[in-house]
């Protein structure tokens, strides 16, 4: 059977293009926290666990997508578990002009600003460092961002796409998500996301823009006791 590494996403990157970020040991493996809080196992099982149990920091959660819920392992317990929509977009929105500028490391400030007010989800100091982000400015103050995250073989997750309170309604997050889905396509990658099925407004504004649901996922949160 062919298995999808959009199925595993977290363990492809971590195992494939984000090896050198990679934290851990044979079945299992991290990202710094200060980068992704996520953790991701090759397969299902005891040695998984107990892999992803050795590099994992004290009394920190696993984050884990999975392709179903899986049984518990023994000495571990679950903290949270929630069903995530993978979007996969195949082909690329025609040509277009755009505000977006690129974003750097002297932007880390502006962006963490961003983040505290936005609330895009998970995002640390060193998540510009998985990929390239977009910003757009306004009086020069950055008021929407948007990047990439995980990153597997021809294939590239967009994420952080947020617009400051102050500044929605004016459109900013569809021209970060064009621009980043043209320059994904243009590198020959396919531009995929992650949102919860529940946000049907983000479902809704994707799926306009060229995503459509490939599956299914299913988001772990586990601890070792």
């Amino acid at each position: 059977m062919t298995i999808n590494p959009l199925d595993n996403p977290v363990w492809h990157a971590l195992a494939g293009p984000h090896r050198a970020h990679a934290v851990g040991r044979g079945l299992a493996r991290h990202y710094p926290r200060d980068m992704a809080p996520f953790s991701a196992i090759a397969e299902p099982g005891a040695r998984a666990y107990a892999d992803l149990a050795a590099d994992l920091p004290p009394q920190t959660e696993a984050r884990l997508f999975r392709p179903s819920e899986e049984p518990l392992p023994q000495g571990w317990e679950q903290l949270d578990v929630f069903p995530m929509l993978q979007m996969v977009a195949a082909d690329a929105p025609p040509p277009g002009a755009s505000l977006a500028v690129p974003l750097s490391e002297a932007d880390g400030p502006a962006m963490m600003e961003l983040v505290a007010a936005a609330k895009p989800g998970p995002f640390g100091p060193r998540t510009p460092a998985l990929g390239r982000y977009l910003g757009i400015r306004h009086e020069g103050r950055l008021v929407a961002m948007a990047g990439e995250r995980l990153r597997i073989p021809g294939l590239v997750e967009l994420s952080a796409i947020c617009v400051h309170p102050d500044a929605r309604g004016r459109g900013h997050g569809v021209t970060l998500t064009l621009a980043l889905m043209r320059s994904a396509f243009e590198g020959g990658e396919m531009p995929f996301l992650h949102v919860r099925p529940d946000n049907v407004a983000a479902v809704g504004l994707y799926r306009r823009l060229g995503f459509q649901v490939r599956r299914e996922l299913v988001v772990l949160w586990r601890r070792p006791r």
